[in-house]
């Protein structure tokens, strides 16, 4: 069975980049979302096997939305999505239970290197 993914940006265009890497692997984008609220009730939905969160973010920011998806979930696997210079946040992100993280402007391999380290 494929891998399901969820994809957690606030830019569409950054969606659809990934979206589109997902699905030259073969992976199932199940959902997606504009901001860590809208994140948070998506993945109570449909509960995928990875999430890849973007970090800044309006309503909610990524590591809040993961903050609450690692209290509901422990064993929920996200993927942090991080511009370059933002270590601090990334190192507390991954403090707060993501699996790893993705800085962009990311590379399609590096994306699946990540992807396949933290999903098998």
């Amino acid at each position: 069975m494929a891998l399901r993914v969820m994809i957690v940006d606030d830019a569409l265009f950054m969606r659809n980049m990934l979206k589109d890497i997902f699905a030259r692997a073969g992976y199932d984008v199940v959902g997606e979302a504009e901001d860590g609220e809208a994140a948070l009730e998506r993945y109570r939905e449909i509960r995928p096997d990875l999430v890849t969160m973007d970090i800044v973010m309006p309503k909610r920011s990524g590591i809040e939305a993961l903050r609450d998806i690692i209290s509901e979930d422990p064993q929920a696997c996200v993927v942090m999505v991080s511009a370059l210079g933002q270590d601090s946040l990334v190192l507390e992100a991954v403090e707060t239970g993501a699996r790893d993280f993705i800085v962009k402007p990311f590379k399609e391999d590096k994306v699946l290197e990540v992807v396949r380290r933290v999903a098998g």
